[in-house]
């Protein structure tokens, strides 16, 4: 991406009533964010769901020299941008429809083709609390996990301080621009967070942690994992919106169960009993449920392979076996098999250790 390029981004994502899903959908229309600004109103006024509202400021030149100044900022830095239409943007944010435009990143980090999970949780976090999630970081250390959390007090600083000590990458998403640091006393994390994983925001360096900043930034933090775990909440706040997020995006949720009189357990057992969180009691439950294997422990099953399997289970396989994850009623209908018999021969294949359930309903051969 050019610097030119770069500009008309940032100025287009500057324009203050044009979000995510508009700007993804003019981008879309008219080629690129340059061509969205030099279009004529009256022509993008005719693209389905543009209202003229939307557009008022759209030809303001403050924006490109807003966008100027800010790319100073982003070469004076060494940030590095990532374009949601670009290789190196985060690829599970590039399927959530109001995943940013664009974001920024400082650091080391590398999120392809790794295990990506957030850690999530109340600022107020228990002694209980921290031991639990100290104890999941390193019990799944052996998975090398991308650790994603918001760099806040508590529950966030305690996963981010576990993944450093445990070697993992770790990333911190941030509710303001990256030329500040917010809470203030974390600052002296960031260096060593900076040589093995790094920050990502949204926000220019203009913007302030405020409110409304950090509950834009939860949809990243969502967005970007595979899993959200929740050790602790209340009945209120944000990691259950989180949470709640993370569901929409259709990515599993995690949550720690407490007792019911525990104040700071209760939003992790609303979403439990609402069947909005696997129950989490066990660090091993995430690698279980998200269907993670050791590289050097996966079962040798492709020599002798059928002989362990009946006939039914040898059409599925042969029919999973060279294309992409399959949804449940796609294999029904292409095996020809009723979806209450798929789903028990799937079942085995899984307890065999030849099929593995993903996410959405999908099931692919290991």
């Amino acid at each position: 991406m050019s610097d030119q390029d770069l500009i008309y981004i940032l100025a287009l994502q500057n324009v203050p009533k044009i979000g995510d899903i508009t700007a993804k959908k003019l981008i879309a229309h008219c080629g690129s964010a340059e061509a969205v600004l030099k279009e004529k109103r009256n022509l993008l006024l005719k693209i389905d769901g543009i209202g003229s509202s939307m557009l008022q400021d759209v030809n303001n030149k403050n924006h490109l020299l807003a966008a100027e100044e800010e790319l100073k900022f982003i070469k004076e830095n060494a940030i590095s941008c990532l374009y949601f239409m670009d290789n190196n943007y985060p690829e599970k944010l590039k399927h959530c429809i109001d995943g940013p435009i664009l974001l920024f990143q400082s650091g080391h980090m590398d999120l392809k083709r790794q295990r990506l999970i957030s850690v999530v949780g109340t600022r107020k976090i228990t002694s209980s609390g921290v031991a639990f999630c100290e104890q999941l970081i390193e019990q799944l250390a052996v998975f090398n996990p991308v650790i994603i959390s918001g760099f806040a007090y508590g529950t966030d600083i305690t996963a981010q301080k576990a993944a450093l000590k445990h070697n993992l990458q770790t990333v911190g998403c941030l509710a303001h621009g990256l030329n500040q640091i917010y809470p203030k006393v974390h600052k002296k994390y960031v260096a060593e967070i900076e040589k093995n994983g790094g920050f990502l925001t949204e926000f220019w360096s203009s913007a302030n942690p405020e409110r409304e900043n950090f509950l834009k930034r939860n949809r990243i933090i969502a967005g970007i994992s595979e899993a959200t775990i929740v050790i602790e909440s209340a009945e209120r706040g944000g990691s259950l919106v989180t949470a709640d997020i993370a569901n929409s995006y259709n990515r599993d949720v995690f949550a720690v169960p407490g007792r019911t009189t525990d104040s700071q357990s209760s939003g992790c057992n609303n979403l439990i009993k609402y069947n909005k969180a696997h129950l989490l009691s066990n660090p091993m439950d995430v690698p279980y449920i998200l269907n993670w294997e050791l590289e050097d422990k996966k079962p040798a099953i492709q020599k002798q392979l059928f002989v362990e399997l009946n006939e039914d289970e040898k059409v599925i396989y042969n029919f999973l076996q060279p294309i992409e994850p399959q949804l449940l009623d796609i294999i029904a209908l292409e095996c020809q098999m009723p979806i209450f018999k798929v789903a028990s021969v799937l079942l085995n294949m899984e307890l065999k250790g030849v099929i593995r359930p993903l996410p959405g309903k999908l099931f692919e051969v290991i």
